[in-house]
């Protein structure tokens, strides 16, 4: 992978440490900030920043005046993190542009996820395939393979895995999905998604297991360990 920059911008340097050593395995190259101020400085000093993670609790400039500040002159993506799970929290942060929003405490795992599902909407990284718990997804060749054998599945099956594979360990609203797979101007029944999920897992065989049900809610797609 290309060294892609992440800029981390965390008061707590042990948050700092624990983000860095996770995107530094994926390949990444990750600058840090203690601060709000700091984190304008570096990001106007670095040109190739491609991403940035955020915290919202900060001395000197918080969050939402850094989120503020670079929003004026750029739409680089931004995570929000934040210790608070409120939902004012929540939508304060998408009407200033913030393209994901993370709740501490959160599992570095699935933030990298989150980045990497980010840098390939924005283009940074190719998204021509993708590949978790032995399923791999060819998007030019449209063709799905588990452990190596192919699977047959339908336009519509194959966008829903897609998705369920680049949102990995994320809990999704059967209306998220709808949005996501089947479009926005889509007005069907959302228990469509159900009929599609009981046909794309009895096609998966095992890995079938691995779209989770969240009752009363949606999906959420988990390798088991």
């Amino acid at each position: 992978m290309e060294q892609l920059k992440i800029l981390v911008v965390d008061d707590e340097s042990r948050m700092r440490k624990l983000v860095k050593d996770f995107l530094s395995i994926k390949g990444f190259t990750v600058v840090e900030a203690a601060d709000g101020e700091e984190a304008v400085d570096v990001f106007f000093e670095q040109k190739d920043i491609v991403l940035i993670i955020l915290d919202v609790m900060m001395p000197k400039m918080d969050g939402w005046e850094t989120l503020r500040t670079i929003r004026k002159y750029s739409q680089v993506p931004i995570i929000m993190l934040t210790a608070r799970g409120e939902e004012r929290d929540e939508l304060q942060g998408f009407d200033l542009g913030v393209d994901e929003y993370i709740s501490k405490p959160f599992s570095p795992k699935i933030l990298v996820a989150r980045v990497e599902a980010i840098l390939r909407r924005s283009n940074a990284v190719p998204a021509d395939e993708v590949e978790v718990g032995g399923i791999c997804i060819d998007k030019a060749a449209h063709q799905v393979t588990i452990d190596g054998a192919n699977i047959d599945l339908s336009f519509k099956e194959f966008e829903l895995l897609a998705y369920f594979l680049e949102n990995q360990g994320i809990a999704l609203s059967r209306e998220k999905i709808l949005n996501n797979v089947w479009n926005y101007d889509y007005f069907g029944d959302a228990r469509t998604i159900d009929t599609h999920v009981k046909k794309l897992r009895s096609k998966m065989g095992d890995k079938g297991e691995y779209i989770k049900t969240i009752w009363g809610m949606g999906y959420k797609f988990e390798v088991s360990q």
